[in-house]
């Protein structure tokens, strides 16, 4: 690899940076506030390519009877983060990492009061930590409508279901919500439901870590489409 391919290289690494943080790709691998770091990086790779080649092309005129040292060949495995990042965009993690993994709902250290209107739109991690930790005192008398993707247990038991995260997808991890009361005739894990409820007092217990899993009796559920941002970033807020 030479320098006009290194710099090729960079250049496209930092264009597919750019193309991931403006089309909205870039939530598959990071949250959504990381958005001005990873354009600030595409846009600091493209400038380096073009300095590169521009440096390099200056070189060679002043000196065009120097023999060019090619660096190694290992350099060539630049090209694998690229490919990957233009060839394989995965999928949001979905039913199969939520079953095996236990609920990370955590404490939170206070609750807000909940906006007027019924039904009231919530996160899943919103419900569940009033549900399970607040004893659903903030949820007496109210409708709430939320929204996520079915998992089922070995049981077939259903849960409503998203993927929160700190920094990347890599450390998400799952927040279920137990569903109980008019549930639709057919349920398909993967699948994006729209849930409207009420709290339902009883909590019961993750079989893989033991957490708290709290039921919401469903009064109406819909399909949606999967959101822009499938993951639920609440704890960034």
């Amino acid at each position: 690899m030479n320098r006009q391919a290194q710099a090729a290289v960079l250049f496209l690494l930092g264009a597919a940076l750019l193309h991931a943080g403006t089309t909205g790709l870039y939530l598959r691998y990071v949250k959504a506030g990381l958005r001005p770091l990873l354009l600030a990086s595409g846009a600091v790779l493209v400038v380096a390519a073009l300095a590169t080649a521009w440096y390099e092309r200056r070189r060679h005129r002043s000196s065009r009877h120097t023999a060019e040292h090619p660096e190694p060949r290992i350099s060539w495995l630049l090209l694998l983060p690229l490919l990957a990042l233009i060839l394989v965009a995965p999928p949001a993690l979905g039913s199969y990492s939520a079953v095996r993994t236990g609920t990370a709902l955590q404490r939170p250290y206070g609750y807000g009061p909940l906006p007027a209107g019924d039904p009231v739109p919530l996160s899943v991690v919103d419900y569940a930590s009033r549900a399970a930790y607040g004893h659903g005192r903030s949820l007496h008398g109210r409708a709430v409508r939320v929204t996520g993707f079915l998992a089922l247990d070995h049981a077939g038991s259903p849960y409503l279901v998203r993927m929160a995260l700190n920094c990347c997808a890599a450390d998400a991890q799952p927040v279920k919500i137990a569903l109980t009361g008019e549930l639709p005739p057919v349920l398909r894990p993967d699948a994006w439901l729209e849930v409207t409820g009420r709290y339902a007092t009883r909590v019961a217990h993750d079989p893989v870590n033991n957490g708290p899993i709290p039921y919401l009796k469903v009064t109406s559920a819909r399909p949606v489409p999967v959101p822009h941002d499938p993951y639920d970033e609440t704890w960034n807020n």
